[in-house]
């Protein structure tokens, strides 16, 4: 999370290039949005007793369980390429390569509007895959990728995740949802693939759907010392930091 932030900060400044990262989680992770309170949303107890890191994003929306999965962020400049300004478009550029990519990998994946952010007054409102919004996929009914972006000057991130598998009692858990019927609605690749995917797979997919829409060229890089060095200063103040990770 750290370094999703220096980059999108280097970005906004033009001082590096638009970036497509892939990550993966190791302890497995809730990561948190923005705004949502820990104390209402999270069971910090079953994290402890499973292992769990928590961690506050910089970006909105609600908690993700990151464990098996292929997670993604785009660190892009506005007004350039395929991304505009508003903030529903670049979510729909990114969901059209999303949803290219699962139907090419045997997925009937679907574009689902679904309804705005926030405004939630029911338990789901903690989950980030119990319900679709703005320019999400969903796979019979079920939603199958989490994205949450945010601004910063003249440049955007978002983060997403699409998960291979689903731990679902685990996410109940963690999560504090009483009703088990709300799960149903949560989807993962696996429950649908007519043969098992894996992460590097995916990435793969996704990589080259992206050069293709996007219509550039992608070139292989590492952190540059700079980026490295304001990461490490935001994981200090910020997301290694408990006061931060708890606030709410």
């Amino acid at each position: 999370m750290a370094l999703d932030e220096a980059l999108l900060q280097r970005v906004a400044l033009g001082e590096s290039p638009p970036i497509l990262r892939f990550y993966r989680w190791q302890p497995t992770t809730v990561t948190i949005g923005y705004a949502q309170s820990v104390a209402k949303d999270l069971d910090l107890e079953v994290c402890r007793q499973e292992g769990l890191d928590v961690v506050r994003r910089t970006t909105g929306g609600r908690a993700v369980l990151h464990d098996h999965e292929v997670t993604y962020a785009v660190i892009a400049p506005l007004n350039t390429g395929k991304f505009a300004h508003d903030v529903l478009s670049c979510y729909r550029v990114i969901a059209e390569v999303l949803q290219e990519t699962l139907q090419q990998l045997g997925l009937p994946a679907e574009l689902v509007p679904g309804k705005p952010r926030g405004g939630h007054s029911n338990p789901a409102k903690a989950v980030c895959f119990s319900a679709p919004s703005q320019y999400e996929l969903v796979i019979s009914g079920r939603k199958v990728a989490g994205s949450a972006q945010k601004r910063h000057g003249q440049a955007f991130l978002q983060h997403g995740s699409l998960p291979l598998e689903m731990d679902l009692e685990l996410l109940r858990r963690v999560l504090r949802i009483e009703d088990r019927k709300l799960m149903e609605s949560v989807g993962w690749l696996n429950l649908q693939a007519s043969e098992p995917l894996d992460i590097a797979t995916v990435e793969s997919r996704l990589t080259e759907v992206f050069r293709r829409q996007l219509q550039i060229e992608w070139e292989h890089s590492e952190p540059s010392a700079l980026e490295d060095s304001l990461a490490q200063l935001l994981l200090k103040e910020k997301f290694g930091n408990p006061e931060w990770n708890l606030k709410h």
